[in-house]
């Protein structure tokens, strides 16, 4: 029955598509794709907050404050077998598969990222698992609008503009926060939009919104009711808790990329890899039970001046009335979310860093904030130093400073708290940035040349593959040959440049027409001058690994006009500086998403 349903609703929308202009389409094709993504939302956000609530409920009954630490064995083993056993044994993980997409896989996500996500990271965050479902709802969402457009048969552009629709939805439908999920969509993921596209995408993430507005409970969501006035007298603390939480990010971002670095060690053995995850996730959890899921819960509580809850059915329970003891656990709690992450995602789970970094955010504003009140140098508004840390780390995290100061501005249902989101947010991204000049997400990527986002050009270029545009039918010659030999292949090509090679191929030299443009109107200089005499050694080298930035860079430095490139020792073949500008320019015309 579902099955006639679809075939149906496939051949409306076939029927629709050929009545509509394509803009017309696209509009209808944003409202369904935010429809799809705000009940995939729907269904992440549920399964991860009912499975915390019945693991609280448990654990209140038998008090037995380990419960919590075995949840996580068992999610993290469940999504391993599930990617070893029925998703092929790989799934691809954070919100940089999206830009890699984007450049390198021409906006088409392969179907199973539709459900994969989905399955893998209720399993692993529900359960237990320290991190977010942000991430993997993002993910969900780029694999659906790419599979509506594939599906209809969209060009590039199309399948790209409705990638950034379904982000916008998942962003949007998991906090209730459009705008937030317009920014993120811009400023994170895509290359370069115009102000038209701006129109799908805020459908879309109006429609996701929506969604989960209706369906979602509000206590399933991160929201915030209570907040105090902002008073400008306290805006040297906000200044200082800004560059505080930049230098914190950093901190953050590093170890986590040690952590992945030491678990990539057994990518080929990844129940080992599991349990060796889960193991350490459940001492952590074991000691500040905090860490458990997303943490959502823990930042409300903290927001809400009543702190000492935290300390219930822990290690330190007896110490809820001490509040240097308290603020003592929501400081180490901080420290150790970074393993706690790390553990989970390098041990094999599903999630990303999106709910951590609130979760840091949240505890770093609020250790701030006490400590200073209980010091007695000052009285600082606990409940905002909470909220305004998570749009810090959020911003010095993701490099995404707009899409922080929205996003806390919406879930805390006003816009009071204004000038200090962009205080902290913009001091925490130039601090970032100063020390790390990708955010954590697309380091790795852009580490290895395959994908940026903070340069367009560079961004263009990262999507040409050098190979695509070496010229190989290009005529050498030997250095014992004389340049009457030369002159005949000019004579009959449009060659200007020519390879000097020896019998085994090897690259001698080159020689270029405008070397010789005195000698060859000279007959007798042609016959008794020899190619040797008049070769030069090349000054750079090309290889079909370099990216087309490192190609672009030898252009520049070298003045050269052609490149020779080398393959396996041997000459390959050119490339022309003329048709690597007409591959970045047909290219960026292709992106630029109208």
């Amino acid at each position: 029955m579902l099955k006639k349903y679809l075939y149906r609703l496939e051949s409306l929308l076939a029927w629709v598509q050929a009545k509509l202009t394509n803009k017309q389409f696209l509009f209808v094709a944003s409202v369904l794709v935010g429809i799809s993504v705000g009940f995939a939302v729907i269904v992440l956000k549920a399964f991860a907050h009912w499975v915390f609530v019945f693991a609280t409920y448990i654990n209140g009954i038998i008090k037995l404050s380990y419960i919590n630490s075995i949840l996580p064995f068992i999610g993290m083993l469940l999504t391993v077998f599930v990617i070893d056993k029925i998703l092929g044994g790989k799934l691809e993980k954070g919100t940089s598969q999206i830009m890699y997409v984007v450049a390198k896989k021409a906006s088409i996500m392969p179907k199973k990222q539709m459900y994969a996500q989905i399955i893998t990271s209720s399993l692993t965050v529900g359960l237990g698992g320290s991190a977010g479902l942000e991430s993997p709802i993002t993910i969900t969402g780029a694999a659906f609008g790419s599979n509506f457009a594939q599906r209809y048969k969209l060009s590039y552009k199309d399948r790209t503009l409705l990638i950034g629709c379904g982000v916008a939805a998942g962003i949007a439908a998991a906090f209730n926060a459009p705008i937030a999920g317009v920014l993120f969509a811009i400023e994170v993921l895509l290359v370069d939009v115009s102000i038209a596209a701006f129109t799908p995408i805020m459908i879309a993430a109006a429609t996701g919104a929506l969604v989960s507005a209706i369906v979602l409970k509000e206590n399933v969501l991160l929201s915030f009711n209570k907040q105090q006035v902002f008073d400008y007298t306290n805006i040297p603390y906000y200044v200082l808790l800004g560059i505080i939480i930049g230098l914190i990010t950093i901190y953050y971002a590093r170890w986590f990329q040690k952590i992945e670095r030491f678990f990539h060690r057994y990518e080929k053995t990844p129940y080992r890899r599991a349990l060796i995850g889960a193991s350490l996730l459940a001492v952590l959890i074991f000691i500040i039970p905090t860490l458990f899921g997303e943490g959502y819960e823990s930042i409300k509580t903290l927001s809400e001046n009543d702190a000492s809850v935290l300390l219930q059915d822990t290690l330190f329970s007896e110490f809820r009335d001490n509040k240097w003891v308290l603020l003592a656990f929501v400081g180490a709690a901080a420290f150790l979310k970074v393993f706690a992450t790390g553990f989970t995602l390098g041990g094999g789970g599903n999630g990303g860093n999106f709910a951590p970094s609130l979760f840091l955010g949240s505890y770093v504003g609020y250790f701030f904030s006490q400590l200073i009140t209980l010091s007695g140098l000052d009285k600082l508004p606990v409940s905002n130093f909470t909220i305004v840390g998570m749009a810090g780390v959020l911003s010095g995290l993701f490099h995404a400073p707009l899409t922080a100061i929205f996003l806390i501005a919406e879930i805390t249902g006003g816009y009071s708290l204004m000038i200090p989101l962009m205080i902290v947010s913009s001091i925490s991204f130039a601090v970032s940035k100063r020390f790390e000049k990708h955010s954590m997400d697309v380091k790795h990527l852009a580490t290895t040349g395959q994908v940026f986002t903070s340069n367009k050009d560079t961004n263009v270029l990262s999507t040409i593959e050098t190979s695509s545009i070496i010229e190989t039918d290009y005529f050498t010659i030997t250095p014992e040959e004389n340049l009457e030999k030369l002159v005949d292949l000019i004579s009959h090509s449009n060659q200007v440049i020519f390879a000097v090679v020896n019998k085994d191929k090897e690259l001698l030299g080159i020689v270029h027409f405008n070397y010789i443009r005195e000698i060859i109107f000279n007959k007798f200089k042609v016959k008794y001058t020899y190619v040797k005499e008049v070769m030069h050694a090349p000054e750079t080298i090309v290889y079909p690994f370099h990216t087309m930035e490192v190609v672009m860079k030898k252009f520049e430095e070298s003045k050269m006009t052609f490149l020779p490139v080398v393959r396996n020792g041997k000459y390959y073949g050119f490339i022309s500086k003329a048709v690597a500008l007409e591959s970045y320019r047909t290219k960026l015309k292709s992106m630029t998403i109208e």
